[in-house]
């Protein structure tokens, strides 16, 4: 694999994925805005598919520029079913205990009603518009956000910088703002750091993958259903004791495969 490649040209892919994956989607959006007389959500959903996708086109057309191996560069390297096992029980464990954060956040500072709103905004209104926002926030989102922040930007950080902590720590900033989610900038953050370990820790950007598919999957879940009324899952407003405890199980067990995974 070639080491040449600077600091400045990884940041530089960043910017225009970005901004490729801003106009795609934003091309799709206008489309679907220019004919009122067509239901509006299907081209909203379609958009972030589509924009998500092109996230990764000026990085690979990057790499093949270069004659880069694209899947050493990216991080696409195959793991044992036992690693994978360990990454889902640590990705559930996560995903349970970062739910109570949320709630302990918005004990003290509620979400603004704009959060309330994008909440309803994605609601599907028919069959397609559920699989069409399962494939962009379950399936592509991951994808194109895994393979372009833990698959090749964190990668060439680490090679450069020789710092493993700052290069995740970075990466899991540019990842967090990307969102353009100041309410939920902790939780994202939080999120990063722990993709960033797994796709360093493994050597694989699967592990990533999977956690980052499992957390949007279950947030989409949440907001489907009526959790709040759930008894067996809540208590007096929080995650039951219960709950937490298998949380905490799930991710001690997850950590120690993850962590003989690499062995």
């Amino acid at each position: 694999m070639n080491n040449t490649l600077s600091t400045r040209a990884a940041f530089g892919i960043v910017i225009a994925s970005l901004f490729s994956a801003f106009f795609a989607g934003a091309l799709v959006l206008g489309i679907g805005l220019s004919n009122p007389d067509l239901p509006q959500q299907p081209y909203t959903f379609i958009s972030f598919i589509v924009g998500q996708g092109f996230m990764l086109v000026p990085l690979l057309l990057f790499l093949r520029s270069r004659k880069e191996p694209i899947a050493k560069r990216l991080r696409l390297r195959p793991i044992k079913a036992s690693l994978l096992t360990s990454t889902i029980y640590l990705s559930l464990g996560i995903i349970i205990i970062s739910d109570e954060l949320d709630r302990i956040i918005n004990s003290f500072l509620p979400a603004p009603e704009y959060i309330l709103d994008l909440n309803g905004l994605l609601q599907p209104e028919s069959l397609m518009g559920f699989v069409l926002l399962f494939i962009a926030v379950s399936i592509i989102a991951p994808l194109g956000e895994e393979l372009l922040f833990r698959g090749f930007f964190q990668q060439v950080l680490e090679e450069h910088w020789k710092d493993v902590t700052r290069a995740v720590l970075v990466t899991a900033l540019f990842f967090a703002m990307i969102h353009m989610n100041p309410y939920w900038f902790i939780q994202i953050y939080i999120l990063g750091i722990l993709l960033g370990f797994l796709a360093w820790r493994t050597g694989s950007v699967i592990p990533s993958l999977v956690l980052h598919s499992i957390n949007n999957t279950m947030a989409m879940f949440f907001s489907f259903v009526d959790i709040e009324h759930n008894t067996f899952y809540l208590f007096h407003g929080h995650v039951a004791p219960w709950f937490i405890l298998l949380a905490v199980y799930a991710v001690v067990i997850g950590f120690k495969g993850v962590n003989r995974g690499r062995e």
